[in-house]
């Protein structure tokens, strides 16, 4: 007998009502999309059975554009239109993807922009659009499994990077046809996963080590609320360099030259990560190349020798991890659980290097290929509307402090590094100038306290600020971080009204080099930036009495003061200008002072001709009762 389903009016869970959203992983090696389906959530596979779709495309010609394992199976035999490991290259400048090197084997266009853009027989490609075809993919897959249009999907990207790699990764989802409820760091992705299945509460490290980037982050996880305490990590380590590490051997092993041809390359790093794979299962593993027609080689990998090889690269994520670790104020002993994520996590060494580290067996319950992708589902899940009594909270971080430059090239930081986004700060600054029209606001991101050892995000200016005197303009300057660590700065003068705006989309991505470096070089030279910000502020500050001193005189010196006296504030103003060169900020605060002393006889009867000027031709009682009407 038939049962009917009986609801109360508005109550109806037809299934049509379900909004359908996607929570995509965005993998430099591999790809996944996964979706809550009936209260759980799993990866979806496409008609052969397989999750993971390999982030390789290949362009044949305009008409067919091939993406997955049949492409990642061409890769050898067609380098040049195959397309792999696309997301290193995903907010970079043209001048930055050269220095890979031969980790590269494709044709570059040259080109008036810093995009790269890549030649291949279907056209010339950036980096946006080869991942749009990863996502489309991922997004008809979704559509066909889940029997509908989507609503929504939330992307993940590793958590160091920048704005322009994360404003890449939402242009590629765009041209894909997909609405980005958000981008996701990887590790925090990982988190969500991973506390809502344990229902684990404490301090948790999420270790993601993936194809092409490595991440760590430091999380405190309590009843539902998943907060980011630190990120580390860097944008170009991976499995991929652990491949490359293993063909290098592979090459010393053959005799293989290093300007070997494409396809010999591309063959090489199939042989290496398909070794390093099985030694993860296995002792050993037999190689055999095929080089050309006449050439061939046969070898064999042990465990030991490839963990011999990979080791210092295993070495460079430790780095990282005691980085996040004294920047959250956790000591390894407050530690709950160390968290895998990331196919690489699955070498051996990896996890007994981690374990030996943190001095605790990490887990690895969640299939570390997966745990990002449910976790960016669930979070989908609830920004589409289908769990609106949920009370999970996330909470993330940006990793680089962003701040503006003043005078002196000094760095004035708006937003520390690890502040919780979203968030909005605002600071005021002024004008340096009498009668200064127009301001030039320069947005810069890093640890260092000189703009020259920062990077340099955006530049505007503010114009139509109202003359006035150095000092009165009140210019405030509001830093707007979004949920996705996309940056907006406006800078208004309150007196006036006068405003201007400015969306940071840099055109190019930070380097390896910076990457790598930019965080430590904080540490390394922290005594050096100290001494020279204050090096720089005391120059500043001699500037200004400079450009003050010398404005006053030419304006009423002959009227004030008499040859010894003049002479006396030249000589002090000589030897000002003179130190304000030298690089001893304490003798130019002293220089300062000496000035200051020498003319406050100046300053005084400056003071009294003003008040003279403005009194001239009133009475006392009449400026009182005008200053009383004022104050009323």
């Amino acid at each position: 007998m038939a049962l009917l389903q009986i609801t109360e009016p508005g109550e109806s869970t037809a299934p049509h009502q379900h909004r359908l959203a996607i929570g995509i992983d965005l993998g430099t090696t591999n790809s996944l999309v996964a979706a809550v389906r009936s209260g759980s959530t799993e990866t979806l596979a496409d008609e052969n059975g397989r999750h993971l779709l390999p982030s390789v495309v290949r362009c044949v010609s305009k008409t067919e554009i091939i993406v997955g394992a049949e492409a990642l199976a061409a890769a050898s035999i067609d380098p040049l239109n195959t397309i792999v490991s696309v997301k290193r290259l995903m907010g970079r400048g043209l001048s930055d993807v050269k220095s890979l090197g031969a980790k590269l084997p494709y044709d570059f266009e040259e080109n008036s922009s810093s995009v790269p853009l890549i030649k291949t027989a279907a056209g010339v490609h950036s980096p946006v659009d080869i991942s749009a075809e990863i996502l489309k993919t991922l997004r008809l897959r979704a559509e066909q499994t889940l029997g509908g249009e989507l609503t929504g999907a939330v992307i993940t990207v590793p958590a160091y990077f920048d704005e322009a790699q994360r404003q890449a990764t939402k242009d590629a989802a765009q041209m894909a046809g997909l609405n980005v409820f958000r981008l996701l760091n990887e590790p925090t992705a990982a988190a969500v996963a991973y506390g809502l299945d344990s229902g684990s509460e404490g301090v948790v490290v999420i270790f993601d080590l993936g194809g092409g980037t490595f991440d760590v982050s430091v999380l405190r996880l309590n009843k539902g609320i998943f907060e980011v305490l630190a990120t580390a990590g860097d944008s170009a380590l991976g499995g991929d360099d652990m491949d490359h590490a293993i063909a290098e051997w592979m090459m010393s092993e053959a005799d293989i030259s290093d300007d070997a041809d494409h396809a010999t390359l591309r063959q090489l790093m199939q042989h290496a990560r398909q070794a390093k794979e099985t030694l993860t299962e296995q002792r050993s593993v037999s190689i055999q190349l095929n080089i050309d027609n006449d050439t061939s080689w046969q070898g064999s990998l042990s465990r030991e020798k490839m963990n011999e090889i990979i080791l210092p690269l295993i070495k460079q994520t430790l780095r990282p991890c005691r980085q996040a670790l004294r920047d959250a104020g956790i000591s390894k002993d407050e530690l709950e659980n160390v968290v895998m994520v990331g196919g690489s996590t699955r070498v051996p060494l990896v996890r007994e290097q981690v374990a030996a580290f943190f001095n605790c067996e990490p887990l690895v319950d969640i299939d570390p290929d997966k745990v990002v992708a449910i976790g960016a589902a669930i979070q989908a899940d609830v920004l589409a509307g289908n769990k609106p009594d949920d009370e999970m909270l996330l909470l993330d971080v940006i990793p680089l402090s962003l701040g503006l430059e003043t005078m002196g090239g000094l760095v004035e930081k708006i937003i520390p590094r690890n502040t919780t986004i979203p968030i909005a700060r605002a600071q005021e600054f002024t004008t340096y100038k009498d009668g200064q029209s127009a301001m030039s606001v320069h947005v810069v991101q890093g640890e260092r306290e000189v703009v020259d050892d920062c990077r340099s995000l955006a530049r505007f200016e503010l114009r139509g600020i109202p003359p006035m005197v150095a000092g009165s303009a009140r210019i405030q300057v509001t830093f707007q971080v979004d949920a996705d660590g996309l940056l907006n700065v406006t800078a208004l003068e309150k007196n006036s009204g006068v405003v201007s705006h400015i969306e940071v989309k840099p055109s190019y991505g930070l380097s390896e080099s910076e990457i790598e470096q930019m965080l430590q070089s904080s540490f390394d030279h922290a005594d050096e930036d100290v001494k020279l910000r204050k090096l720089r502020e005391q120059q500043v500050e001699a500037d200004r009495e400079i450009l003050a001193l010398e404005s006053a005189l030419a304006d009423d010196a002959d009227v004030l003061l008499d040859e010894e006296e003049l002479s006396r504030i030249m000589a002090a103003l000589s030897i000002l200008k003179a130190e304000r060169e030298g690089d001893d900020a304490g003798l130019i605060k002293q220089c300062i002072n000496k000035v200051e002393e020498v003319c406050s006889f100046y300053v005084e009867r400056r003071m009294n001709r003003n008040i003279e000027r403005a009194m001239a031709g009133h009475n006392v009682e009449e400026f009182k009762t005008n200053l009383k009407q004022k104050n009323s």
